[in-house]
């Protein structure tokens, strides 16, 4: 198994457990039914599916990334979910949107666009590009977590390796990182600009797909990570989050740990979001799938 494959199977294991918030700041942007939308990032179509969910069976969700292995995944995951028909997915750059000016209602982006840090103003000014006037663009990204109860400082230790952020971080300049997302929608341009942060909780008596979840949450966050932490951070890692160790912290009779994601979002400047109509919709042209 490849790592981008590993990886993958930690996407959809930890699924039950993320998938709640998600679809919560899904919720948030009120989506208007049958409107066409982008998934900038799509991964292996999980959150695709929230979102063509959430405008209705004669919406439409075009979804795009550049890993053939993750849309492979995608077109699999697509193909057997009854929203199938509401989805399109294609390889694509986020930097240079394989789309004309104005081709979508809105654009969404998880763990993608300006995550964890990037040129967020250039990316946003893009997927502007994209959207109608008054239609929404919205980037959301992990942002923290507490997930071992009474070992503050070990996980501090173990988040400092984390292997999600820390290479990206790396030299990186502070106006550069994902919580400095206002800054980018405004310079790029968008206006009633927001943040809003989604808490996901985790509380005992855990059931077995919230175990497996979590399980597999740790090893996104920190198990690929820990050949450059120290022994006694390794040495944490395998008590606190390997399942059959005695000190497994899940284990503890009254677990409770958080995370939490962070959305910002924002108009393209142009009409008010009252011009959202069926009728007005643009037809786009279906992408081909990637090959299987």
């Amino acid at each position: 198994m490849t790592e981008a494959e590993g990886y993958i199977e930690l996407l959809v294991d930890s699924n039950p457990l993320r998938e709640p918030t998600l679809r919560e700041a899904v919720h948030a942007l009120q989506l208007p039914a049958a409107s066409r939308g982008l998934d900038v990032g799509c991964g292996i179509g999980l959150q695709t599916l929230l979102l063509a969910e959430a405008v209705g069976p004669t919406g439409h969700v075009t979804g795009l990334d550049l890993s053939p292995v993750f849309l492979g995944r995608a077109v699999k995951i697509v193909k057997h979910s009854p929203l199938g028909a509401q989805i399109s997915l294609l390889a694509g750059d986020r930097s240079r949107l394989p789309f004309a000016d104005n081709s979508f209602d809105w654009v969404w982006s998880a763990d993608c666009v300006g995550y964890p840090a990037g040129e967020g103003s250039a990316l946003l000014t893009e997927l502007s590009r994209v959207t109608r006037p008054g239609g929404q663009v919205a980037v959301l990204g992990w942002s923290s977590q507490q997930l071992l109860p009474g070992y503050s400082r070990r996980e501090a230790y173990l988040n400092a390796h984390c292997a999600r952020v820390a290479f990206f971080l790396e030299g990186t300049k502070p106006e550069d990182h994902f919580l400095r997302g206002l800054e980018w929608f405004r310079a790029a341009g968008l206006r009633d600009v927001s943040a809003r942060t989604f808490i996901g909780q985790v509380t005992s008596p855990l059931e077995s797909g919230i175990r497996r979840a979590m399980t597999a949450l740790f090893g996104m966050l920190w198990g690929a990570s820990l050949q450059s932490a120290s022994p006694e951070d390794r040495e944490a890692y395998q008590h606190l989050c390997s399942p059959g160790s005695p000190d497994f912290i899940l284990d503890i009779s009254q677990y409770y740990g958080f995370f939490t994601y962070s959305m910002f979002q924002g108009r393209v400047d142009g009409r008010d979001p009252g011009f959202f109509k069926p009728d007005s919709l643009i037809s786009l042209p279906t992408p081909k799938r990637p090959s299987r």
